[in-house]
């Protein structure tokens, strides 16, 4: 597979940052719709304005307005602007589906993206290091951080009363965890 040329004939190149949202698992009937399973739930608000990025290994990117998104049997399907039949859409299965980081909408002071804090030390309120937030888990009563520790995993649930701060600047969150949450 190669890179796709833009309509100008000049090779695509890869964005400043790319933003994962999720992943092409498998084609939706002939006309080139793509089954995504996104990271994040709340992938499936992606704007029809938007252009998204198809990006396969290293070297493959190939980027497309979204024309349209619908959920089908609890699944997020989308069709996107040059893929109209199915085999084109089978070359994409398996590629990461991701916005360009300045695509993405500003936030509320206090608000971030699960990307941006993935990866963050996590230190309860005495200073001690407790591990890596390595996934957010979005559940309907909130969401939980899963950080992994030497030889633990913890479940912190991501509220108010046990997060205690976010600093985006310096990689790091640090926790207020009630009695007994860390024992889990």
């Amino acid at each position: 597979m190669s890179k796709r040329n833009n309509p100008a004939g000049a090779p695509e190149k890869k964005p400043e940052r790319l933003v994962p949202l999720g992943e092409i698992v498998t084609t939706h009937g002939i006309r080139g719709w793509l089954k995504l399973k996104p990271y994040n739930p709340e992938t499936a608000a992606l704007s029809l304005t938007q252009t998204v990025v198809l990006k396969k290994g290293e070297e493959v990117y190939s980027h497309h307005s979204l024309e349209a998104s619908r959920v089908h049997k609890g699944q997020l399907l989308i069709k996107l602007e040059g893929i109209d039949q199915i085999d084109e859409a089978e070359k994409w299965v398996g590629s990461t589906l991701a916005v360009a980081e300045e695509a993405l909408q500003p936030l509320e002071s206090g608000e971030y993206y699960y990307y941006q804090v993935l990866g963050f030390k996590v230190y309860d309120t005495q200073g001690q290091w407790l591990g890596i937030l390595t996934r957010i888990w979005s559940k309907k009563g909130g969401d939980l951080y899963v950080v992994q520790g030497n030889d633990k995993e913890y479940l912190i649930p991501a509220v108010r009363q046990v997060i205690e701060k976010i600093d985006i600047p310096g990689g790091k969150i640090i926790i207020n965890p009630p009695a007994g949450l860390l024992d889990l």
